[in-house]
């Protein structure tokens, strides 16, 4: 199947929009406010309260539309190049960073379908960039807010009923269950590939008990190298070898027999490892010269969206993981999750 045969709705997501604040900063930046490199937490409300006026007076911070499932959905649209084949879920407020967000999102061809919650404001994410490596701390706001009314309004009830892949983030499982679990179910009674992301240590450790009523039903699950590692001393695995890991994750219980799971884990410039039907699949990462590296933001979703984009397509594994690092490979040679021109992947290549 090529894209231009891709129906409206083929894909749908649902997470947390946020409008990323982000700016390049020192490490001891992230010392005052107890961050680390290349992680992703949510904001301490005590802790954090002075980070984003800090982050705006004090440094040349750039606004950019993110939030981790919608920027997967963008780049999937950017490579599929036809509008409305992806559909977003999530809430926001009744503000200007709402009105920058769905501008962005429905521009690169996302149907946006936020719910509006009139007395919080929209959620914003501090990206943090280090070295090239992103620290991430997000104050959720409005994106907290998010019910399960909204995916039971009829227009939207049927968007989620029509729509043949499902994507998730981890992000969500402290927003929502309750509607994962939903979506969930509707892909699982219709035999259609329900995807979640790991998306951030700190779920697998704190999360741990929506994230493990899910997972049965997660047929794609995608992850990086801590998230994973995370994981498998939260579980127990006994084990830090991310072969084993992804084998492991692979293996755990699952609701659709109809599909073995498939697992794809990322590890920076290390290989991608990929887990289907017990077999173990390393993919190499061509790393960007240093010169042409911006940052590291977005990177993750990049590869989601990349894979997804071919996955929809029924495209071979082969391909859908080389999309992926070909995405991610693009964005980390941008401020954030943004794109230039014309996507020109070569599956061939």
């Amino acid at each position: 199947m090529g894209s231009e045969a891709l129906c409206e709705n083929t894909l749908l997501g649902m997470g947390n929009p946020l409008l990323d604040i982000s700016s390049v900063v020192g490490k001891e930046f992230l010392s005052k406010y107890d961050l680390k490199e290349n992680d992703a937490i949510l904001a301490d409300p005590k802790k954090h309260k002075d980070l984003y006026t800090e982050l705006v007076d004090n440094f040349n911070a750039e606004y950019i539309a993110g939030g981790s499932v919608q920027n997967a959905l963008r780049v999937c649209q950017w490579l599929i190049n036809k509008p409305k084949v992806t559909t977003f879920f999530g809430a926001v407020g009744r503000d200007k960073f709402a009105d920058i967000l769905y501008d962005k999102a429905t521009s690169d061809g996302v149907n946006a379908r936020y719910q509006y919650h009139e007395n919080e404001t929209t959620g914003t994410c501090a990206v943090l960039i280090v070295d090239h490596h992103r620290s991430l701390c997000a104050s959720l706001g409005a994106a907290n807010c998010f019910t399960i009314d909204h995916i039971k309004e009829s227009a939207n009830k049927k968007l989620i009923d029509t729509a043949k892949f499902y994507y998730i983030s981890g992000f969500f499982l402290t927003v929502s269950p309750p509607s994962i679990i939903e979506v969930a179910k509707t892909a699982l009674s219709h035999n259609r590939p329900f995807t979640l992301n790991l998306s951030a240590a700190f779920i697998s450790q704190l999360y741990k008990e929506p994230l493990m009523q899910v997972l049965p039903y997660v047929d794609v699950l995608f992850g990086n190298e801590q998230e994973a590692e995370m994981f498998s001393q939260e579980q127990n695995f006994g084990t830090k070898d991310m072969k084993e890991i992804a084998l492991k994750l692979s293996q755990l219980p699952k609701q659709n027999e109809k599909r073995t799971r498939i697992v794809v884990l990322t590890q920076g410039v290390d290989p991608v490892i990929l887990v289907k039907d017990g077999v173990i699949t390393e993919f190499q990462i061509q790393e960007v010269p240093p010169d042409q590296l911006i940052d590291t933001n977005g990177a993750g979703d990049a590869f989601a969206g990349g894979f997804l984009s071919q996955y929809i397509q029924g495209k071979e594994l082969e391909t859908c993981v080389k999309c992926g690092i070909w995405a991610a490979r693009q964005i980390v040679q941008n401020s954030g999750c943004t794109f230039q021109g014309k996507a020109e992947f070569d599956a061939s290549a």
